[in-house]
């Protein structure tokens, strides 16, 4: 048959009667309607937070003088009460912005607070960063997807989202508002169906959540019984062999106060490249590092790939770490596939707990370990729920890294925090969160 009797075939249907078929769509799919007599969601609404408290913005809404932002002292050096290392970032290759965090705007997009009512008054809340341009979106766009829907059939809604905003989203700010809607979805869900989210995603795996701390203090992090400790990397590539040099001896004090068993992990925040990294975990090697986290920025996934096969020729036991930055399955697998040992995903970034789910069966199939990166009690929730996670982030906030202090600020009057390194989780229906209208001072921007 050729190919003009073929098309002529297909246009007249007939090719039909041979069993030919294009897809599995063997039957017409039928939209998905609420079940008759369960509740339907009435309203989706976006919220920022006016307060000048933190707690309102990005977990780098912090002053200056915040362990955080990065800032030593004129002459390099740091006291860890006034002054505190710099951290090298994605900017600290530009003179100008090489200073603290806040000279490039880190925190200039603010926290996005979004509520989902259903219409027997139960409110689900969920949070991102994405500020008023992400409560735009999910006003004018994303809500036509939810209201009139049931909070149960978060999978179809979900889909719906992320093709709908497929010209504009992919990464970034657009899944971060689908992801602020799905943790809404999930914390729905539990208050109508009276039960925690890590129920409704399968039920507990751990009597309680072990935690690390991320820190400019690794030996008060000990004390206080955390189950190791993350410092960030005070040096990159800009600084030259110097900076090389200062990073080993930043580690090797670090762990020459800890101890050999206490583990320790470095996180690079997207600054270095590729040869840099290398000679770095080289460098690094006899402090036995527990992950080398984000060397690079996070599209780059040809050096990835040739990261690890370094890493691996080296004969190192250090895993290669990344993922905060990355968004959806498909942007994982894309890690996974260049030889990425340990996966990050952020329940608030990258899709929310419908994404991450498929994350983490792809990782644990494919071999490749899961800790969650920051997101406070979201991330808890996370570990409880999948038995392939060991482990969750604690981001000390507290100026000096000395006292524990709640990752989200002001935002909610009930976050959970660790007691000798453990994350209790109670059996309270949805996140178990509450919002602190009375510190937030909420702004609607947009109405639908």
């Amino acid at each position: 048959m050729g190919l003009r009797e073929i098309a002529g075939q297909l246009e007249c249907g007939r090719l039909g009667r041979y069993g030919l078929s294009m897809s599995l769509y063997i039957a017409p799919n039928e939209d998905v309607v609420p079940t008759p007599g369960q509740p339907k969601i009435k309203e989706v609404r976006a919220y920022v937070s006016r307060s000048d408290e933190y707690g309102a913005s990005d977990v780098h809404d912090t002053p200056d003088s915040h362990w955080i932002m990065g800032l030593p002292d004129a002459d390099g050096g740091w006291d860890h009460q006034r002054t505190h290392p710099p951290i090298t970032n994605p900017m600290s290759r530009f003179p100008k912005y090489a200073g603290s965090r806040s000279s490039w705007g880190v925190a200039r997009v603010p926290t996005v607070i979004v509520e989902i009512e259903d219409d027997e008054g139960r409110v689900g809340v969920g949070v991102s960063t994405g500020g008023e341009a992400a409560a735009f979106l999910i006003e004018q766009h994303l809500s036509m997807f939810v209201e009139g829907q049931n909070v149960r059939d978060r999978s179809v809604i979900w889909e719906q989202m992320w093709r709908a905003s497929i010209h504009y989203s992919r990464k970034g700010l657009g899944v971060h508002a689908i992801s602020a809607i799905d943790i809404a979805l999930w914390d729905l869900a539990g208050k109508t169906l009276n039960e925690p989210v890590y129920h409704l995603m399968g039920g507990r795996t751990k009597q309680r959540v072990p935690v690390y701390a991320t820190t400019s203090r690794p030996d008060l992090a000990q004390e206080m019984g955390f189950h190791g400790a993350k410092v960030p990397l005070p040096y990159g590539p800009s600084a030259g062999s110097a900076g090389l040099g200062k990073n080993v001896e930043f580690i090797g004090n670090w762990r020459e106060q800890v101890g050999r068993d206490f583990p320790l992990m470095l996180d690079c925040y997207m600054a270095l490249d590729l040869q840099y990294a290398v000679e770095l975990a080289r460098a690094l090697a006899p402090f036995h590092l527990k992950w080398i986290e984000e060397p690079l920025m996070p599209d780059e996934y040809v050096a990835h790939a040739k990261l690890a096969r370094k890493l691996e020729s080296l004969g190192t036991t250090v895993y290669f770490a990344t993922g905060e930055h990355e968004y959806t399955g498909y942007g994982f697998q894309q890690l996974i596939e260049a030889g990425v040992g340990l996966l990050q995903p952020d329940v608030m970034w990258m899709g929310g707990p419908t994404e991450f789910a498929r994350v983490v069966a792809q990782a644990r199939a494919q071999a490749v370990a899961v800790v969650p990166h920051g997101c406070g009690v979201y991330g808890y929730y996370m570990a409880m729920a999948f038995d392939h996670i060991n482990l969750a982030e604690f981001m000390m906030m507290s100026e000096a890294a000395d006292t524990i202090a709640p990752n989200f600020g002001t935002v909610f009057k009930n976050e959970p925090l660790p007691e000798a390194g453990y994350i209790t989780l109670p059996e309270t229906p949805g996140f178990g969160l509450e919002l602190n209208r009375d510190a937030l001072n909420l702004v609607r921007p947009y109405e639908h």
